[in-house]
């Protein structure tokens, strides 16, 4: 009798969505985003050693689906993910994610994902590591413009790594600025619910926007950003989406991730594409300054690149073994003879 089980070659863990909600949980939220935010950083400092290449998007009057590759030579790693602003209103998630790591010797995997919790706290961990050596030191107040999916995993991060205090939150729905304010009671943050983006960034030394509408939009305006302050730009990820007044970035101290990708996606598609920005490997590095006088504005125009989601999937990978949260997917088809596909398959019909 022909024996059907897969073998172990056959088999990948496969982390769902309640096994990542177990792995976070066990370490704990802010705990993750603090973990992933140092391996981003680290990895940062190995830039040379990874395969770089804007992100593949296939976009849409309804939004857009991308893949994110890289490889650091031993390991490669991609993201699927979406960006559909309307689906909250159709009762689905922005954005949704999955991923997948591999051993390149073999290019078999070793880890498929979900990653809609994991960008989330990628994204957190990548805003932090940015304010770590760009924001002001002395920053205790931090401003949300948006209140959505991503708020709160952004105030923990800021709270648990930098020292934040207050967080002041507003969203042109007050429902999301409640939804928020409920989630981040019982936390050591002060939650001040305000009334528009001006209340909100008074007295903010941080400043993070992240809308969803696919269109260039203007939540700040020039006169609403003072010198001295941090500007965390997070919501423009792609052509045609854009958060910030461009007069903002003619005063601001400019740093990207990948200027390839930025420079069609972020906040400085607005301006000439000569524009100089610093990348955020420089900083990291110790080649370049980052905040380098208590009256500079700085701006983080983050759109999210592969490397960071290549971090995050190396984070819960080690996650996923130390805390056995994951299960086996029978993937692979792994015949006795590797040459004998065919006889694998004939093989199962007869048994």
């Amino acid at each position: 009798m022909t024996d059907l089980s897969p073998s172990k070659l056959a088999m990948v863990p496969f982390v769902s969505v309640e096994d990542m909600m177990r792995i976070v949980n066990d370490a704990g939220v802010a705990e993750t985003i603090a973990a992933i935010a140092d391996r981003i950083e680290a990895d940062f400092l190995r830039w040379e050693d990874f395969d770089k290449v804007a992100r593949v998007p296939s976009h849409s009057e309804e939004g857009v689906i991308e893949l994110m590759p890289t490889s650091d030579g031993e390991h490669y790693g991609f993201k699927y993910v979406n960006g559909h602003p309307a689906n909250m209103a159709r009762g689905f998630q922005t954005v949704t994610a999955f991923g997948v790591l591999a051993r390149v010797d073999t290019g078999y995997p070793v880890m498929l994902s979900e990653m809609t919790v994991l960008t989330a706290l990628r994204t957190a961990a990548m805003s932090v590591v940015a304010a770590r050596h760009l924001a002001p030191k002395d920053a205790r107040v931090m401003a949300m413009i948006g209140n959505g999916a991503q708020c709160e995993f952004q105030a923990l991060g800021f709270h648990h790594v930098l020292g934040i205090e207050e967080v002041r939150l507003w969203d042109i729905d007050p429902a999301a600025t409640k939804k928020a304010t409920r989630n981040l009671e019982g936390t050591d943050l002060r939650v001040v619910p305000c009334t528009s983006a001006e209340e909100a960034i008074t007295g903010a030394q941080i400043i993070t926007t992240c809308t969803a509408d696919k269109k260039q939009a203007t939540i700040l305006s020039d006169n609403m950003v003072g010198a001295g302050v941090h500007l965390n730009a997070i919501g423009g990820d792609c052509p045609g989406k854009t958060e910030l007044h461009r007069d903002i970035l003619h005063r601001a101290d400019i740093f990207v991730e990948y200027p390839p990708q930025t420079r069609i996606e972020g906040e400085i598609q607005q301006l000439a594409p000569d524009h100089p920005v610093t990348e955020l490997w420089r900083v990291f590095s110790g080649e370049v300054p980052g905040r380098t006088s208590e009256g500079q504005i700085t701006l983080f125009d983050s759109v999210g690149f592969a490397t960071e989601d290549f971090s995050a999937l190396r984070h819960i990978h080690g996650e996923m073994k130390r805390t056995g949260f994951y299960v086996d997917l029978d993937m692979l088809a792994d015949p006795d003879d590797p040459r004998d596909l065919f006889g694998m398959v004939s093989r199962a019909a007869a048994a």
